[in-house]
């Protein structure tokens, strides 16, 4: 039978004090989380305010050459042997230290800049807006929640009167839901609510004025859809006895329509949430040298209430056991005050680090705009050179925006797999994907390649790509299949 005995052991273990901790996690908030998060450390602790210290320095780099990273202090993330996620977890996190933050191999989630109203809302406010009773618009406002990003009604109205009577208990006949969707596809975007492709292009097309195209194309989807969306142009031509300019003309109508009617609500990422990309870095070009700057907003300068140090001065001999309790409570919000402080200028000079890391690495495209004259580069080449931990970039990198005279742009879209071409030269993924897009651009209509054939014709310009490949990148440039692609 085995007993229970006590022992000793010695052992080294890195901690992180609640400082670093502040660090790391500001390193992931883009310009505007972190004004949101300044302005709640400065109505929770009264001992922060607004204002400069003469300790505190610009953080805006007028020039590459300039450095300001040569500090007294410890900076926790300039240390090689450094890994936040090696030695915390969300157990260890303080309740200031904000949300806790995934560890692990897993990539940290974007965090949107701003959000607005969403596309189911839009849909929403739209039902105010129409002439139905009371109980009419309650379900019409269930109906709208079941309508998906693409604009589309996956549920019949069978199933939608199912979903009514086993969530809400109440009893709507097919007939009423029917005539609550026409009502719905009525809205804006033209053609959401839709079940399916061709009746979201019906819908579109009977919204426009009568014209022969148009009643034509109406009649053409309607009653020979399948023909019409595998492209069997001459297969309708013949069945229809139209000439190439009336095919033309019903062709020239359909590409008006939009298949998904919810991008017409948005159409990128961020649109989809309704949200203003804001940049953390402004890069300007000026005779021909590159500027750097910070983009700090109406991010407030920081500073320790002078009050505080006062009260702090002078309960410093403290007596009483009030006053020692006063005086602990100070010196409490004094510390978080200046842990805070600290917290922002180290992010704001990590991430300045970094990005001029990222310049001198991209300078090309940073002077030309030209996205073929991105090099090749991984996380591990900007880690390298400034003494920082891959997790560091990866969380500098990640939710942050650089402002270029070429436009804005993603921290991390300048890192690029590197791709070796049949000549040996080593290639970024950002060249290949131009030179795809534009063989494709240029391609005889009439004939359009397949995605074997463009496999054939990047092999002849030295890009080895499989088949797959091109299939991707097509898909990423919203590019359809050759099929889809043939013109009259």
């Amino acid at each position: 039978m085995q007993g229970l005995s006590l022992f000793q052991s010695l052992k080294q273990q890195q901690k992180l004090s609640p400082a670093q901790i502040q660090v790391v996690k500001m390193l992931e908030l883009p310009s505007v989380e972190l004004q949101q998060r300044i302005n709640e450390e400065l109505q929770e602790n009264p001992a922060l305010e607004e204002g400069k210290e003469e300790t505190v320095n610009e953080y805006d780099s007028e020039g590459m050459e300039e450095e300001s990273d040569d500090r007294e202090y410890d900076n926790p993330l300039q240390n090689e042997d450094f890994n936040y996620d090696d030695y915390v977890n969300d157990d260890e996190m303080p309740d200031y230290s904000g949300a806790g933050m995934s560890s692990g191999q897993t990539e940290t989630a974007e965090i949107p800049v701003t959000a607005g109203t969403s596309f189911g809302e839009y849909l929403k406010s739209q039902v105010y807006l129409t002439h139905m009773t009371k109980p009419e618009r309650h379900i019409a406002k269930f109906v709208v929640w079941t309508i998906d990003d693409n604009g589309y009604l996956p549920r019949t109205a069978e199933e939608l009167c199912d979903d009514l009577a086993f969530r809400e208990g109440l009893t709507v006949s097919e007939e009423k839901m029917r005539e609550i969707i026409r009502e719905i596809q009525t809205f804006d975007p033209p053609g959401v609510g839709a079940h399916n492709l061709q009746e979201c292009l019906l819908i579109q097309l009977r919204q426009k004025p009568s014209t022969p195209a148009i009643e034509k194309a109406i009649e053409i989807i309607e009653k020979d859809f399948d023909n019409f969306s595998h492209r069997r142009l001459d297969r309708i031509r013949q069945s229809w006895q139209m000439d190439d300019e009336a095919m033309k003309a019903v062709l020239h109508e359909v590409s008006l329509l939009n298949p998904k009617p919810g991008s017409a609500w948005t159409g990128t990422v961020y649109e989809r949430q309704q949200t203003t990309v804001i940049p953390d870095f402004i890069v300007t070009t000026a005779d021909g040298e590159l500027t750097i700057k910070m983009n700090q907003g109406d991010i407030p300068d920081l500073r320790v209430n002078d009050s505080y140090n006062r009260m702090y001065a002078d309960l410093s001999n403290a007596q009483t056991a009030k006053q020692k309790e006063t005086l602990r409570f100070v010196k409490q919000k004094i510390d978080s005050a200046r842990w805070f402080i600290d917290a922002v200028r180290q992010r704001n000079e990590t991430l300045m680090r970094v990005m001029r890391a990222i310049v001198q690495a991209q300078k090309s495209f940073f002077e030309q705009g030209d996205p073929s004259s991105l090099r090749p580069m991984v996380l591990q080449e900007i880690a390298t050179q400034t003494g920082y931990d891959v997790s560091t970039i990866s969380r500098v990198s990640n939710s942050k925006y650089v402002q270029t005279d070429f436009g804005v742009y993603p921290v991390k879209y300048f890192f690029t797999d590197r791709m070796t071409t049949t000549d040996g030269n080593e290639i970024s993924n950002e060249e290949v994907k131009k030179n795809l897009r534009e063989l494709i651009e240029n391609e005889d209509k009439r004939h359009p390649m397949t995605d074997i054939q463009v496999v054939e014709e990047m092999q002849k310009r030295g890009y080895a790509l499989a088949r797959r490949t091109v299939a991707k990148y097509r898909e990423l440039y919203g590019i359809p299949v050759a099929r889809l692609r043939k013109e009259i």
